[in-house]
């Protein structure tokens, strides 16, 4: 299995790609396009700025790219951010695969930095994995609840903290840093079969 994790500037892909080693993936980072498409699944994973964000995908050519993907696709943190129409960080447009607008925390101490519990879990990336298990997360900026929502976290308020739309899955925490759990999320988005 040909796997792709997204080296576009604007990432965690070290991370990410020692989780996949513990699972016995030797996954290839990269922002060749056609290495992109020929991949059998990609990793989109993100930590900063989404403005910046943005910027380095078009500049690379992913911003196009990236809609178009057949394979299953995993947005992490920011990358699962900008699988929305748009975000309210530098007032940003996102990809536009997810209907909806991410927005800013309004209360309580932002960012949200540490481990939180999920429920409402739907779907194939959360199998194995049980209501009010702990995943860690840092960010400032929330999903809202959506008809593609597959798991909901609380701090100040319901939120999306996981998504899913045709081939394209997308998770607020950071599965490579949250321990038992996020490698079997991992391993799940590996084993799935759209």
């Amino acid at each position: 299995m040909k796997v792709v994790i997204l080296d576009y500037g604007a990432g965690n892909v070290r991370s990410v790609a020692f989780a996949l080693e513990r699972l016995g993936v030797d996954a290839i980072l990269t922002a060749d396009p056609e290495s992109i498409k020929n991949a059998d699944r990609v990793i989109f994973p993100g930590q900063g700025e989404a403005r910046m964000a943005m910027q380095k995908l078009a500049a690379s050519g992913l911003e196009q790219i990236l809609p178009k993907l057949k394979q299953p696709v995993l947005g992490i943190c920011l990358g699962m951010q900008l699988l929305f129409e748009s975000t309210e960080e530098g007032n940003t447009k996102g990809l536009g695969i997810i209907p909806g607008a991410v927005k800013r925390f309004s209360s309580g101490k932002i960012p949200q930095m540490g481990w939180n519990t999920l429920f409402d879990l739907q779907g194939p990336l959360f199998e194995g994995i049980h209501e009010n298990d702990y995943m860690y997360l840092v960010h400032s900026y929330f999903a809202p609840l959506v008809a593609e929502t597959t798991a909901t976290a609380h701090y100040g308020l319901n939120y999306s903290v996981a998504v899913q739309k045709n081939n394209f899955v997308g998770v607020q925490f950071h599965p490579e840093k949250s321990g038992k759990a996020g490698q079997r999320l991992l391993r799940n988005f590996l084993n799935w079969n759209k």
